[in-house]
């Protein structure tokens, strides 16, 4: 392997990983595409110029939990949409509430999951969340029976374009948003049901 004599040319080298990668590359997997591991503060400096290079393009460079990634810019999958034969996934009212519940209140139960929707939660809802990646078992509560505890994947960050749950919008924001399409059975009601 022969290591880059530029800023430049380490850079056309980091670009290139990350756009032929499957998946996020950490910044110590991008350390090691080198002979002489540069320093993480300048894999991450580099990181940066290459973001800003990508500003305003059709692709951008994020951040994620997993680490870097290129990836289309939102405001074009409309366009995107359109070259796919294959429809995306709709996922029901309760996969949606039941993945909301676990993103906020983790790591929950089966039991809270149903304490706070005030309906039993069907076992294929938390298998449809589990088989996509974003949620899986991660304890047990020291209780009677020792139920699961459900919390949020890195899949789930990733495929939301997150670093970290604390970038997930904030429960008022949910809130308004649900008064805005006016849901009826909404989680934000069924909460304020299982409080009263």
């Amino acid at each position: 392997m022969v290591q880059p004599e530029s800023t430049e040319a380490f850079k056309l080298v980091l670009e290139t990983a990350l756009l032929a990668a499957p998946a996020p590359l950490s910044v110590s997997e991008l350390r090691r595409l080198f002979d002489e591991e540069p320093g993480p503060d300048f894999i991450r400096r580099l990181l940066g110029e290459l973001a800003e290079d990508w500003h305003g393009r059709g692709v951008e460079l994020i951040q994620t939990a997993g680490g870097w990634r290129f990836q289309t810019r939102p405001e074009y999958q409309v366009y995107l949409d359109r070259l796919k034969e294959e429809r995306p996934p709709k996922y029901s009212r309760a996969v949606l509430e039941t993945l909301a519940i676990i993103a906020y209140r983790q790591p929950v139960t089966r039991g809270d999951i149903e304490d706070i929707r005030g309906v039993v939660v069907s076992t294929n809802v938390l298998k449809t969340l589990e088989s996509r990646g974003w949620v899986d078992v991660v304890g047990h509560r020291d209780t009677p029976g020792r139920p699961g505890l459900y919390a949020t994947t890195r899949k789930f960050l990733e495929d939301l374009g997150l670093r970290s749950l604390t970038e997930l919008p904030p429960l008022t924001e949910i809130e308004r948003i649900m008064d805005l399409v006016e849901i009826p059975g909404s989680v934000s009601e069924n909460a304020e049901k299982t409080v009263n």
